[in-house]
């Protein structure tokens, strides 16, 4: 199944598809991992890990895309902007966001962590590091991420919470490598116009504010 992926990571590669090459390249480094850690012949382990080398060289590339969210622009839900980089290999997710505060931005919240468990990803912990509301809501906050958490668990994930007061840096990443930067975070939705219009539901209806998401790889950095 590795040398099937990583054949089709060059294919794409060649292809100029690079994007689909780097999800190929990083599904094929981790199933060779699997393969040296249930491999006792250490001559069999030493080329696989030569090979993994070679592929850790040949993909590490820096990865950088940039998309561009206008003003009252449609059909970005969260799925449009994260699913192709929920492989299968996603078991963890870091969310750095100062602004899971009032009532909808936990449900934003909410909607992201219930994109995950729909999968494909086989995620089991969440990370969240937010701030806390500042305001009179600071307890209201507090039991709706309590409510998400135990309603996660039930999903078999964990969401560990931490608070910061200096956190500003809005981020999104997942443990295959991929990292999402919104400048607004999760909060780029416009309130919508009453609790029955389009969009009240369906993110993808929703009009955006302008905002700008860069999307990184970062260097695949398992122990062989």
């Amino acid at each position: 199944a590795g040398a099937d992926t990583v054949k089709r990571a060059v294919e794409l590669d060649l292809a100029s598809r690079f994007q689909e090459s780097l999800v190929c390249y990083q599904e094929g480094i981790d199933l060779l991992l699997q393969v040296v850690k249930a491999t006792k012949d250490e001559a069999k382990k030493q080329r696989f890990r030569q090979k993994i080398s070679e592929l850790l060289s040949f993909s590490d590339g820096k990865y950088h895309k940039q998309i561009r969210i206008e003003e009252n622009a449609t059909g970005f839900g969260y799925e449009k902007l994260f699913q192709e980089y929920l492989t299968e290999i996603v078991s963890e997710v870091w969310v750095e966001d100062p602004y899971i505060r009032h009532v909808h931005q936990l449900y934003n919240f909410l909607r992201f962590c219930e994109m995950l468990v729909k999968g494909p990803c086989k995620v089991k912990t969440i990370h969240l590091l937010t701030s806390y509301d500042e305001g009179s809501g600071r307890n209201q906050q507090i039991s709706g991420l309590e409510e998400i958490q135990q309603s996660l668990r039930n999903y078999g994930v964990t969401l560990n919470i931490a608070f910061s007061s200096s956190i500003h840096d809005r981020e999104i990443r997942f443990n295959n490598g991929w990292m999402i930067k919104i400048g607004r975070g999760l909060d780029y939705f416009k309130k919508p116009q009453g609790r029955f219009s389009i969009g009240y539901c369906d993110f993808d209806l929703r009009p955006c504010h302008e905002t700008t998401v860069d999307v990184f790889h970062t260097k695949h950095t398992k122990k062989m």
